[in-house]
């Protein structure tokens, strides 16, 4: 099962999710969301947690506790959609 958890401080990293999840149960990855100009954090990240029983555990006892100063927001990924871009692809002309 996915989870995308919100509000975290800029200072936590996967290491530190992985630490506080895997008290609940297996955790397979921790990924926080980078911004790809700066590096920093966007303040979010998915964890994916093998065991459906295991996850739902952690969204109850991890939603809205705190985390380094922050209330946590931890809920069921929803599926990605795919995106179009705003502008029309340029064709070249020779």
């Amino acid at each position: 099962m996915n989870l995308y958890v919100s509000n975290l401080g800029y200072q936590v990293n996967e290491e530190d999710l992985k630490q506080i999840f895997g008290q609940l149960g297996t955790v397979n990855s921790a990924k926080i969301v980078m911004d790809s100009f700066s590096g920093a954090s966007r303040g979010f990240a998915f964890i994916e947690m093998p065991d459906d029983a295991e996850a739902q555990k952690a969204i109850d006892q991890l939603n809205n506790s705190d985390f380094k100063d922050r209330k946590l927001s931890v809920q069921l990924a929803k599926p990605r959609e795919e995106r179009k871009g705003s502008y029309p692809a340029r064709r070249k002309e020779f």
